[in-house]
């Protein structure tokens, strides 16, 4: 399994997404960022189904697709909407169904993710 500090990747993840998103010369991608952050903005939010719930299908999915950084913001995100460990665990379990034994590695890193973010400060 590949040593990565979860909670410090996820920060990484967000500084790189706002240098696209401010940087004057990414002329095409600024907008493309904006579009996904209002797109995440509207996918995420409450609704017929929970943010907590939509939280835990987006971890599923980014276990059975292979995302390293998707895992590190959905398990973070899924804590701070009021997921439990039980909720996160099997989630893994669901996503392990779907995706085989290459979603097991992953859902390896997401129980790893989990470890992580309980051990310290959710930011």
């Amino acid at each position: 399994m590949a040593n990565i500090n979860y909670p410090e990747y996820r920060k990484q993840l967000v500084d790189l997404s706002r240098q696209i998103a401010m940087t004057s010369t990414a002329k095409t991608a600024a907008p493309a960022m904006q579009a996904f952050a209002q797109l995440h903005k509207s996918g995420m939010g409450e609704g017929s189904l929970s943010s907590r719930h939509k939280e835990l299908i987006a971890l599923g999915i980014a276990i059975a697709s292979h995302c390293t950084g998707c895992i590190a913001f959905h398990v973070h995100d899924a804590l701070k909407a009021g997921a439990t460990k039980e909720e996160i665990v099997e989630t893994i379990g669901v996503a392990i169904v779907m995706g085989g034994g290459p979603a097991m590695v992953y859902g390896c890193e997401a129980l790893e993710a989990l470890n992580q973010y309980q051990a310290g400060a959710l930011s």
